[in-house]
């Protein structure tokens, strides 16, 4: 299987922003997730094992995941890729190049 490219905080906006339906997960912890967040799942990161077995309809589909630099949605695109989970994107630099690339409004 091939890893799937990751995912700009460009690209993610504009598709976003023109309406499409895209299941994002955000693995940050809840506190983080209520100061700032893109409307995405919040699935912690240590919880992601347990919130596997609901998520057996997106094994095919596009899986965008991220956090807050990078690097946790880095490991959740790795375990989730390893269980079979065919389409997922890291979001690049997470939610600190979101705002500063598109400020803090959500």
């Amino acid at each position: 299987y091939r890893i799937m490219e990751d995912i700009t905080v460009q690209e993610l906006k504009e598709r976003m922003d023109k309406g499409e339906k895209l299941n994002i997960i955000d693995v940050r912890q809840p506190y983080e997730f209520e100061e700032f967040n893109i409307g995405a799942k919040l699935i912690p990161l240590d919880t992601l094992p347990e919130a596997m077995a609901d998520m057996g309809s997106l094994k095919d589909k596009e899986v965008i995941v991220h956090c807050r630099s990078g690097a946790r949605s880095a490991t959740a695109k790795a375990y989730l890729s390893q269980n079979g989970f065919t389409k997922v994107r890291n979001l690049i630099g997470g939610m600190m190049e979101w705002q500063s690339r598109f400020g803090s409004a959500s």
